[in-house]
């Protein structure tokens, strides 16, 4: 159908393939007209408007900019090349600190978004940064990278849209009561949200089961259990209860770093208890709930809260948690099909530097869980895939009214591809970035 603001002009009009909008019509349109990088017109109402530039899609597939709504930035930034899970060996892994300076910091966030251009990633979210980071290891987690963040969105230099969260201890490691309730008093910077949105924190409840460090009801197979991460009040259970008490009553968005099912079941115990704290920033989510069970899955779509999962990881790390979990529960793990099946909000994400960003990877690694898991590879199963990407991912960072689909109103963020993802059978990591879009000007163009 089409659509269009009031005006008689655009800035630019894309044009001449297919456009996948993702607005809950099923629409494909063949037109969008963008001006002050918010798209104002589509299909015959695009084309009726003069523009300044055009366009010319030449058979090519558009779909809404990709969003990692999992990705640390800052650290892909200074270890790129490097991935954990990659062909680099040890001894080559770049050791320790990676940044001290100011130049360093920066030099590291805009090599991140040169990368992520190139891969058609307009979106992200930073998963953790603060003062609990600023004696850390690699120096890429601290607040003053936070304050690089806010250097380079008021120099205007970002090439992605960025959605970050406050930690107050340290990355996958413990945290304290009292370090938590002071930071969570201290208000985040103020920045425009459509650039570098602050919406809530970060809490690491436990590790993760390929190290028998996440927090389970079944014991390992050495017989621990794991445990939570956090401390102060009266026991760690306590401790990670009044934490998420504590931002919930601020309105936060509280991200919990949960794999264990025991971890899993906390959090959500806290959240149904919480009916009547205020409306959060955007919605509470699980970070990647390998082990969650199909009852928390139904009980987290009722609270409104979801998960964000990583593919990627589960099929470079499926033996070795196998080891850990046996094969009876390894065969349950990583229930993304469950998830989608369920309505719960789900976001499927990289953990870069963890895995490779590229999404594409991290799609061909979900597409085969879920066929495993009975899907078919159809149209419907890669939209619902590419939905994770874009539209859920933009729900989950409480951007639903201005990003996530290309629609009339919402921000022109683009990825464009040489051939249509939505066909079956071809791998997504056979497809090709070959422009990428935000706010209606090319980041990244392979012409």
């Amino acid at each position: 159908m089409s659509q269009t603001f009031p005006g008689d002009d655009a800035d630019l009009i894309i044009r001449g393939g297919r456009i996948h909008t993702f607005d809950g019509t099923g629409d494909i349109a063949h037109a969008l007209a963008v001006r002050d990088g918010v798209i104002v017109a589509t299909d015959a109402a695009a084309t009726r408007l003069h523009a300044r530039n055009v366009l010319e899609l030449d058979g090519r597939t558009a779909v809404p900019g990709i969003n990692d709504s999992h990705l640390h930035a800052a650290w892909l930034g200074a270890r790129w090349p490097h991935l954990f899970f990659s062909d680099t060996p040890p001894e080559e892994q770049p050791p320790g600190r990676l940044v001290s300076t100011a130049s360093e910091r920066r030099s590291a966030l805009r090599r991140a978004w040169r990368l992520l251009a190139e891969h058609g990633i307009t979106s992200y979210t930073e998963p953790g940064i603060g003062p609990g980071e600023d004696a850390g290891e690699t120096g890429c987690f601290g607040a003053d990278m936070l304050d690089t963040y806010g250097e380079l969105h008021r120099e205007g230099a970002q090439t992605s849209r960025v959605t970050l969260l406050r930690l107050f201890g340290t990355i996958d490691g413990e945290s304290t009561l009292e370090d938590f309730a002071h930071g969570i008093r201290t208000p985040p910077p103020t920045h425009d949200p459509r650039w570098l949105a602050i919406p809530g924190v970060k809490i690491f409840a436990d590790g993760i089961p390929p190290m028998a460090t996440a927090w389970v009801e079944e014991p390992y197979a050495d017989g621990t259990t794991g445990a939570l991460l956090t401390r102060g009040g009266s026991d760690p259970l306590s401790a990670f209860q009044q934490m998420v008490e504590l931002a919930a009553s601020r309105g936060m968005q509280i991200a919990v770093h949960a794999t264990g099912d025991r971890s899993i079941a906390e959090f959500l115990a806290v959240l149904e208890r919480l009916s009547d704290a205020p409306a959060p920033a955007a919605p509470h989510y699980v970070v990647h709930g390998d082990l969650a069970t199909p009852e928390q899955i139904a009980r987290m779509r009722r609270v409104d809260a979801g998960f964000a999962v990583q593919p990627l990881i589960a099929a470079h790390t499926h033996s070795w948690a196998a080891a850990q979990l046996g094969e009876a529960r390894i065969a349950t793990a990583w229930p993304l099909a469950a998830m989608l099946a369920s309505g719960a909000l789900t976001t499927v994400t990289s953990d870069a530097p963890i895995a490779s960003p590229d999404w594409r990877l991290g799609l061909d690694a979900a597409l085969a869980l879920l066929t495993d898991a009975g899907f078919i590879d159809d149209a419907a199963t890669r939209h619902l895939l590419l939905r994770s990407m874009t539209v859920d991912a933009a729900r989950q960072d409480g951007a639903s009214d201005w990003k996530g689909s290309l629609e009339v109103g919402h921000v022109a963020d683009l990825t464009i591809l040489d051939e249509d993802p939505l066909t079956p059978i071809r791998p997504f990591s056979s497809l090709e970035v070959v422009r990428t879009i935000v706010d209606g000007r090319t980041v990244f163009s392979r012409d």
